[in-house]
């Protein structure tokens, strides 16, 4: 009886080892944060009044876990960001690729893109009110908007930077829009809009957190806000670090997402 013993060659395990090292790194970091902010708050380094020990969070965090209110704060919040960045990366990226591919649709957005871009996007959120009032709108929208010029930019700047033999290739092929769009735009592009809607979704969250502050009855921007309203800081910090650990969570998915739909693009 023989035993079999598969194994990846050495460039592999190499890079398999150098990334679980990676992963590692990456949880130990915060823990390590985590740890020395401990301390220094038992040792009244800090004003616990305004930096309380994690300890006392986690502890506050366990008890709105029990009770329901911070997750139902959180889905509340995780459906804003869901809804808006669907309604705001779709477009976008139908817009990004045609403008990379179209240097006649570039001419006549990109000038408007680069206009509104700079805007700061909390200073929409008056006329998003306005507009939308005080419902799921509102919050949707300034989500949306956050999501929409990343992945659009982002988007332009990938089809341009694909190497132009391939877009030949494809219309010697006869290809058409969609073949070009789906085949070559797209799948080139794809690195750079991942990156793009990493950065979306940062600035979501930023976005649905402040309107919730300002005209939301519910959501993690809500409880923050009406914590700071009581004066209850250690129910403020759940509610930063639960915007945070969202933030990681997110990332870690789309990286492996990442991975999975741009094989080519593994270290």
């Amino acid at each position: 009886m023989s035993i079999a013993i598969i194994s990846g060659t050495p460039e592999q395990n190499l890079a398999v080892s150098t990334r679980t090292r990676e992963r590692i790194l990456g949880i130990a970091s915060p823990i390590a944060l985590l740890v020395v902010w401990e301390v220094a708050a038992r040792l009244h380094v800090i004003d616990t009044r305004f930096f309380p020990a994690p300890s006392s969070v986690i502890a506050v965090l366990i008890d709105m876990l029990r009770s329901g209110e911070l997750v139902t704060n959180t889905l509340v919040s995780l459906r804003r960001l869901a809804l808006g960045t669907l309604i705001g990366g779709v477009p976008a990226l139908v817009l990004g690729i045609a403008m990379g591919l179209n240097r006649w649709v570039r001419a006549a957005l990109d000038p408007i893109v680069a206009a509104t871009y700079p805007i700061p996007k909390s200073a929409i959120l008056p006329l998003a009110l306005l507009i939308f009032g005080l419902g799921e709108g509102s919050k949707i929208f300034m989500v949306a908007i956050g999501v929409f010029f990343p992945v659009v930019i982002n988007a332009t700047t990938g089809v341009l930077e694909i190497n132009h033999i391939y877009l030949d290739v494809g219309r010697n092929y006869k290809a058409n829009r969609w073949n070009t769009f789906w085949t070559i735009a797209l799948p080139g592009a794809l690195p750079v809009i991942m990156t793009g809607f990493k950065l979306g979704i940062g600035i979501g969250l930023i976005l649905i957190a402040i309107a919730e502050m300002i005209g939301a009855k519910s959501g993690l921007g809500y409880m923050i806000w009406t914590a700071w309203e009581t004066f209850s800081v250690e129910q403020m910090y759940v509610g930063l670090f639960m915007i945070a650990i969202i933030g990681f969570v997110l990332t870690a998915l789309l990286n492996e997402l990442e991975r999975v739909v741009i094989p080519w693009k593994r270290d």
